[in-house]
């Protein structure tokens, strides 16, 4: 697998809140710019989705992949894998929570393994972007 990248940022918000805007899979085209369309196909238990469709547009990047989610009981964070892609070979990524008072610290990781050779460094770069984009428009979602 790829080598992780990681990124934080604090939420001014608690947890369940946060979290439960990760979990609304089906409105991640109304904040999360590059995901034109979500599918769940594993509801899993309660409002926790365990395996999720995702069609993405990000300009030059397109992509359709399923990812398989585990939920932290706890939770403070949760983990994906990829299942099946277009343009990607592999991806595992996190998000995890530490509550800070009336904050959360949420760090990001992500390891992408694509289907077409990328150098190294640009291949940092764009999940770098990825992340850096995510985590701006999780907060703003949970604090708008």
């Amino acid at each position: 697998m790829a080598e992780e990248s990681t990124q934080s940022i604090v939420i001014d918000a608690e947890p369940v809140a946060i979290m439960g805007v990760i979990a609304d899979f089906p409105a991640y085209p109304e904040w999360a710019a590059a995901v034109k369309e979500v599918e769940v196909l594993d509801a899993g238990s309660g409002d926790r989705a365990e395996r999720v469709r995702f069609v993405l547009d990000a300009g030059v990047v397109k992509d359709e992949y399923v990812l398989a989610y585990t939920w932290a009981p706890d939770g403070l964070s949760v983990h994906w894998e990829l299942v099946k892609g277009q343009m990607q070979k592999a991806q595992r990524g996190s998000y995890v929570l530490e509550p800070t008072g009336s904050s959360t610290d949420v760090t990001y990781s992500l390891a992408v393994e694509l289907a077409i050779p990328m150098i190294g460094m640009f291949k940092r770069k764009a999940e770098k972007v990825i992340m850096d984009t995510a985590l701006k428009e999780l907060k703003r979602r949970v604090e708008g």
